[in-house]
């Protein structure tokens, strides 16, 4: 891998939560953070295109998405992406070619401890390397197929689509 390219959209993965307010908003990108405190041998890019809640992200934001690394030379394309829509986003690039793009996020925010957005990542990043031009989401220790999955929101989890 020459230099893996970050896409950044919000989500979980990046939230910052007020407890005065109970409320919270989408901050900065952290994977270029994390991955620059791991000491990673490996060049990354981060293009951060926007910082929304993936429930908020429309076809509009999708096709952003998509034409953003379809723009790239850059091969190997991980996304930092909001959970709850990020199956919808991967199926829009699946009309990507000749490009390994990985999907992934956290189910609570990066800057808390225990945290699974390091866990994550780091599946994301191996995923990212080693897998045939495709799109795949890493979430859970686990690599998949966007046309196979779906996030069980009562589990808090993704498991294979019924």
């Amino acid at each position: 891998m020459e230099e893996l390219l970050i896409v950044t959209t919000g989500g979980t993965i990046d939230k910052i939560y007020f407890d005065d307010k109970s409320d919270f908003q989408v901050g900065d990108p952290q994977i270029g953070r994390i991955l620059e405190e791991l000491g990673v041998a490996f060049r990354f890019h981060v293009i951060p295109i926007m910082r929304k809640d993936s429930l908020h992200i429309g076809e509009a934001d999708r096709e952003l998405v998509r034409d953003t690394i379809a723009a790239q030379s850059t091969r190997h394309v991980l996304i930092t992406h909001g959970t709850d829509s990020m199956v919808e986003t991967a199926r829009v690039l699946s009309s990507i070619e000749g490009k390994t793009i990985v999907l992934t996020g956290a189910l609570n925010p990066a800057r808390f401890r225990g945290s699974d957005a390091e866990f994550n990542i780091g599946c994301a990043v191996g995923a990212v390397q080693s897998l045939p031009a495709g799109v795949y989401i890493a979430m859970n220790g686990r690599i998949w197929d966007p046309a196979k999955v779906r996030k069980n929101v009562n589990a808090n989890r993704f498991e294979p689509a019924a």
